[in-house]
């Protein structure tokens, strides 16, 4: 991969993605009105405009660290009692498969081992935010899966790894939840459950000593109502591969928005 022209490292971004396909669904695009200006303006935050987007998402999980190899990714409509028009839904974007050797290259020069998929499909974790980002589908793509197991310090290595990818004009975002309790949407109870976890989350990722950041994201089920907030951590995962890769610059909460009765945050690292 060739460099950017200008200086600046790309930063690293947390998204907190929202329910489905939200901006499909009458009412639903509503609610999530805020969000959705927040992702429309991403892109001009960037220094430079990336060559291409390597996304983790919290809808792929695999026995072992996969890249997606497709050179046009397919749609994969994982969600489930959406109106009918949600699984027509289509965004073109290429895949890279430049980029998806390059991030195996990288996690094997660490001794991570790192399988491809050349099946792999855009999921709502992906199309959401980068089709609101890039609207015109004129990004390259490539989906890196988490690792069965959720290790946190071994997934905050493996962004560590990927961390030369910025100065390569690649845009790394996690896309995830800071709040994914199925259950808990909707619940009045989970509004300071919510709220109480993404201030322990925003106090981590705004540490300005790495270490101790670090440590307080691998450490995440110590947080206040860790585990309400996460029954499962699969949503919460690409934060720790973000913050890897964002090595020592600091994060920052770039906006909260509040729905379903929970607040919703995401985080830019440099």
């Amino acid at each position: 991969m060739t460099s950017p022209t200008a200086p600046s490292l790309l930063p690293t971004l947390f998204v907190s993605h929202g329910g489905g396909p939200w901006p499909f669904v009458d009412g639903m695009r509503e609610m999530f009105a805020k969000t959705a200006a927040e992702f429309r303006a991403l892109p001009a935050r960037l220094p430079v405009r990336p060559q291409a987007v390597l996304v983790i998402t919290g809808h792929w999980e695999a026995r072992e660290f996969t890249v997606s190899t497709a050179e046009q990714p397919p749609m994969d409509y994982d969600y489930s009692g959406f109106p009918p028009h949600t699984y027509q839904l289509q965004y073109p974007a290429k895949g890279s498969p430049a980029l998806a050797a390059r991030v195996t290259e990288l996690l094997a020069g660490g001794g991570i081992a790192c399988q491809s998929d050349p099946t792999r499909g855009f999921d709502h974790g992906t199309f959401v935010p980068l089709g609101l980002m890039y609207p015109k589908a004129d990004m390259p793509i490539v989906l890196l899966s988490m690792k069965s197991g959720y290790d946190a310090a071994e997934h905050l290595r493996v962004g560590a790894l990927l961390a030369p990818l910025r100065a390569e004009g690649i845009l790394i975002v996690g896309s995830g939840l800071t709040y994914h309790n199925m259950r808990g949407f909707g619940n009045p109870a989970s509004t300071s459950v919510a709220r109480d976890f993404e201030q322990y989350l925003n106090d981590a990722v705004t540490q300005p000593d790495t270490a101790e950041r670090n440590r307080r994201l691998v450490h995440w089920t110590q947080g206040p109502g860790a585990r309400l907030a996460h029954p499962r951590e699969d949503h919460l995962i690409p934060l720790l591969v973000v913050a890897g890769a964002a090595g020592a610059d600091r994060g920052a909460r770039i906006f909260t928005d509040h729905v379903m009765a929970v607040d919703m945050a995401s985080y830019q690292f440099g």
